[in-house]
C-alpha cells in the first residue's frame, strides 16, 4: 500500500466553484496558444499547492498577466509527458510529482533552466537535499521545490499508556530508536493489548529503510546494486514485524476501517497527519508523534517547473517564486498539511502553533529537525521501475505466505531483468 495524502485528496479535488480559480485544460497556452506573455497557465493536481495562495497568485500578478489555473485529475505524469512531447498546448507552468522528477532529468531540455531566471540567488532558502533531486549532473535546475515529506512515528498515546508505555514523545522516541527497539515495542503493545497491531504492512517499513540511506537500487554510474547489503537490510528490517506477528497486513481498502481501532502506530511523511486525521476523526486528540525508529526519511514532496514553451519565463518564475516562499509555504502547511522545503518557514506561527488532533503538540519540533536531517540519496531515472518487485514480493509474503528468502530471491531477479530493459547495468 502506498498510502497519500494526494490519493485521499483526488476524490475532493478542488474545482473552480469551490476554490474561486478558473480551470482551463491547457488551452491557450504552449505553442498552440497565444504568443502574448499576459496569458500564463499553470498545471498541477488537487493537493499539490494551496489553493487559498494560488487564488491570490492570480489576483497578486493580476496586473502583469492573467494566470489560469488547470486542475488536472487521473495519471498527471502521463499527462504532461504526452503534452510535452506533442508540443502543443503546453502549460507554463506546470507541477512535477517528486517520485517522477528523476524520469524528467534526462529530458531536461524540455524544461527553462531556473538558475538563469534567479534561482540560484534564492536556492539557500530551500533544502539541498531537495534542491539537488532537480538538479541536472551539468547543474541546471529544472525544478522549485514545493514540499518535502519528512517522517516520522505517530502513535496512539492512549492505547500506549493503557498499555503502560510512556506516552510522552521524547520516551517514545527513546523508546523505540531502532527497529529493534521499535518493534520490542510493538511485541510489549500486543501483549497487552491483543488485537493490536504495530504497522499497517511491511511494504510501508521497507520504503522507509531504504529512505534512510544514502544509496538505493541504482549507483551513479548507472549500475545495479539491488542485490547489494543496504538493500537486504532494508529487506530484513521489513520482514522482521511479519515475523513476530506485529503486521496487520492492510492494504487500501481496510485501512481506512483499521487506523482507528487497531493499529496501535503509524509510519509515515508530515502530509500523513492529515490522512489520519480524515480517515478516523473520532480519534482526535489520542495521536503523537516522534521521532522515526532509526532517523527520518523522506516520502514525497514535489516542484515547479517552466517547460521551455513557456511565454513568458521571468513573469512566471516571479509567481512560482512567490507562491513557494517561505511565508507562502507556511500557509500551504496550515492549509493542507503541505509541508514546506523551506526551513524559515518552520519558525512561523502558521506552523509552531499546538496541533489539536495531537493533543495540542507542537508537531513542528518533530517534523522541523527531521525534514533537516534526511539523508541525500541519488535517485535514478529507472530507481522507481526497479524497487517495484520488491514491495510485490513483500505483499505476496502477506498475501501467499511466501517464505521471505524465496521472495527475496525472485525480487532480485525481477529488479534485474527490469534494470536491463531500462538500459542499466
Amino acid at each position: 500500500m502506498d498510502l497519500s495524502r494526494r490519493g485521499f485528496l483526488q476524490a475532493a479535488a478542488f474545482t473552480a466553484a469551490a476554490s474561486g480559480l478558473t480551470v482551463a485544460c491547457g488551452s491557450g497556452s504552449g505553442s498552440a496558444g497565444s504568443k502574448n506573455g499576459k496569458n500564463l497557465t499553470l498545471w498541477y493536481w488537487g493537493g499539490a499547492l494551496s489553493d487559498k495562495v494560488v487564488a491570490e497568485a492570480k489576483t497578486h500578478f493580476g496586473k502583469e498577466v492573467k494566470l489560469t489555473v488547470a486542475s488536472i485529475g487521473g495519471d498527471f505524469k502521463s499527462k504532461l509527458v504526452t503534452t510535452l512531447s506533442a508540443g502543443t498546448s503546453v502549460p507554463d507552468i506546470t507541477g512535477i510529482k517528486g517520485e517522477d522528477m528523476a524520469s524528467f532529468l534526462p529530458n531536461a531540455n524540455r524544461f527553462l533552466d531556473l538558475n538563469e531566471l534567479g534561482f540560484k540567488e534564492i536556492s539557500a532558502k530551500y533544502l539541498e537535499w531537495k534542491t539537488k533531486l532537480a538538479r541536472t549532473e551539468d547543474g541546471k535546475q529544472i525544478g522549485f521545490p514545493i514540499d518535502i515529506g519528512p517522517t516520522a512515528l505517530f502513535y496512539r498515546a492512549d492505547q500506549f499508556d493503557k498499555a503502560g508505555l510512556p506516552t510522552d514523545p521524547d520516551k517514545v522516541a527513546a523508546e523505540a530508536g531502532t527497529w529493534e527497539d521499535y518493534f520490542a515495542l510493538g511485541v510489549e503493545l500486543r501483549k497487552k493489548l491483543p488485537g493490536t497491531y504495530l504497522i499497517n504492512n511491511i511494504s510501508s517499513v521497507f520504503d522507509m529503510a531504504v529512505g534512510q540511506g544514502t544509496e538505493r537500487f541504482i549507483d551513479r554510474d548507472n549500475r545495479f546494486i539491488g542485490d547489494q547489503d543496504h538493500i537486504r537490510k532494508a529487506w530484513t528490517t521489513a520482514v522482521r514485524p511479519y515475523t513476530l506477528g506485529l503486521d496487520a497486513k492492510i492494504n487500501d481498502n481496510t485501512w481506512n476501517a483499521a487506523i482507528g481501532k487497531n493499529l496501535t502506530t503509524e509510519l509515515g511523511a508530515a502530509w500523513h497527519a492529515l490522512d489520519i486525521e480524515q480517515a478516523a476523526p473520532d480519534t482526535k486528540g489520542k495521536w503523537r508523534v516522534c521521532a522515526m525508529p532509526g532517523g527520518p526519511a523522506n516520502q514525497g514532496g514535489s516542484y515547479l517547473a517552466l517547460p521551455k514553451q513557456c511565454r513568458n519565463p521571468e513573469e512566471a518564475f516571479k509567481i512560482i517564486s512567490w507562491i513557494l516562499s517561505p511565508e507562502n509555504d507556511a500557509r500551504g502547511f496550515a492549509d493542507a498539511a503541505i509541508f514546506p522545503a523551506a526551513p524559515a518557514a518552520y519558525s512561523m506561527p502558521a506552523m509552531t502553533g499546538g496541533d489539536p488532533f495531537f493533543g495540542g503538540q507542537k508537531v513542528i519540533e518533530v517534523f522541523g529537525p527531521a525534514a533537516k536531517a534526511i539523508p541525500a540519496s541519488y535517485e535514478a531515472p529507472a530507481d522507481a521501475a526497479v524497487m517495484a518487485p520488491y514491495k510485490t514480493a513483500l505483499t505476496s509474503i502477506e498475501a501467499k505466505g511466501t517464505k521471505p528468502e524465496d521472495a527475496w530471491q525472485d525480487a532480485v531477479g525481477q529488479a534485474k531483468q527490469i534494470a536491463r530493459r531500462q538500459g542499466v547495468k
